[in-house]
């Protein structure tokens, strides 16, 4: 049964490595045995320092996702250090909270580029090197907000809606391809995103008195999830959006 989860020999890229969710799919794909190139604005120092301590490959890329030229340099730079890709979980992403009425043109473009443009080009750039194999595990990051509204913050919405459907969309072309392309949608979790509305107490309470187990969720809370969708355990599954929110979603 190990065996079906067992990462051994896979090459993986994580955007957004550095910290909060990102580090903790990392630090999931390392303990089972894959090699990582670490994406982020800011270097993963930490992150890097962790999964060479667990004895495994792992390669920093600083770099601003938005320039031209970006996408492509992640891949190349993965086929480079371990001559393929494998796995990539695209976890980069911002937020912008500001009433939608008030809500500036820059904003939305910024957190559409970041959040849904970045994700299908990477999946592409990705997915040309899979296809050589028949072989890859794509892992999109959306949130409880590609199924909900939100509230003031009309462009993380927008953009985790289209992280939803481009996640069935490409799983309906390269499926025969061997690759699968899921989504995990992550509940209210205890990162920099959530900050605010962590330290808001009317919010922070509402949001908790709905969640059934009581708690914000944590970068541990995704690990499982990450293994799992990256495996051989989840070969067959394909254009699904896994929730992991305490039950959010379920009240």
């Amino acid at each position: 049964m190990e065996n079906l989860f067992d990462l051994t020999g896979k090459s993986a890229i994580v955007t957004g490595a550095s910290t909060g969710l990102g580090q903790g799919m990392t630090l999931a794909l390392a303990s089972a045995g894959a090699d990582v190139i670490l994406v982020d604005h800011v270097p993963s120092d930490e992150t890097y320092k962790m999964v060479v301590g667990m004895g495994r490959k792992a390669e920093q890329l600083v770099i601003n996702l938005m320039e031209d030229g970006a996408v492509q340099k992640v891949v190349d730079t993965a086929i480079a250090a371990f001559g393929k890709v494998d796995i990539l979980i695209n976890n980069a992403g911002i937020i912008r909270r500001t009433p939608a009425i008030d809500f500036s043109e820059k904003d939305w473009d910024e957190v559409m580029n970041l959040n849904s443009r970045v994700v299908f080009f990477m999946c592409q750039a990705a997915a040309k090197d899979m296809m050589k194999r028949k072989y890859g595990k794509i892992i999109n990051i959306a949130s409880l907000l590609s199924f909900q509204g939100g509230i003031i913050v009309p462009s993380y919405s927008a953009s985790k809606g289209a992280v939803a459907q481009i996640t069935k969309a490409l799983a309906n072309e390269w499926a025969k391809n061997g690759i699968t392309i899921n989504a995990i949608a992550p509940g209210y979790m205890a990162t920099n995103n959530t900050k605010a509305l962590r330290e808001d107490p009317v919010r922070s309470k509402a949001i908790l008195d709905r969640i059934p187990a009581e708690r914000w969720g944590t970068p541990g809370d995704l690990q499982g999830a990450a293994i799992f969708l990256s495996s051989k355990a989840s070969d067959y599954i394909n254009g699904h959006v896994l929730v992991v929110d305490g039950g959010w979603l379920a009240r």
